[in-house]
């Protein structure tokens, strides 16, 4: 990635967290973190990665996201000086999860063999 689209990712990720801190009062979205935002070549598109801490709603965390993205893309527009705003696609990060799932496969692993040994 060249040093413009990540300096434009950065840009896009810090205010998109200043949104939704300050601006998207909504009691239906709570703990949520922009982990990574990746923009198009072209940057007519990005993609902005959701950490949700509760695991159970996230799937209604990011349908309500997907509600406000007009608004969220017009906040954006106003803070940043850019020819054109990119279309915006929430997903949720789910690295997290790998990376417990590949955790307790090591714990298990390590019992196992403590067991075997011992």
């Amino acid at each position: 990635m060249s040093y413009r689209l990540n300096k434009i990712s950065s840009l896009i990720k810090e205010e998109l967290s200043l949104i939704f801190l300050h601006k998207v009062q909504d009691p239906k979205i709570s703990i949520l973190t922009i982990t990574n935002v990746k923009v198009s070549p072209d940057m007519r598109h990005a993609k902005i990665y959701l950490s949700v801490y509760d695991k159970e709603k996230r799937g209604d965390m990011l349908a309500r996201v997907e509600e406000l993205k007009g608004f969220i893309r017009t906040e954006l527009a106003s803070r940043i000086q850019v020819r054109f705003v990119p279309e915006l696609h929430f997903f949720i990060d789910d690295t997290l999860d790998y990376v417990e799932k590949m955790e307790d496969l090591f714990k298990k692993i390590r019992d196992d063999n403590e067991k075997n040994s011992g």
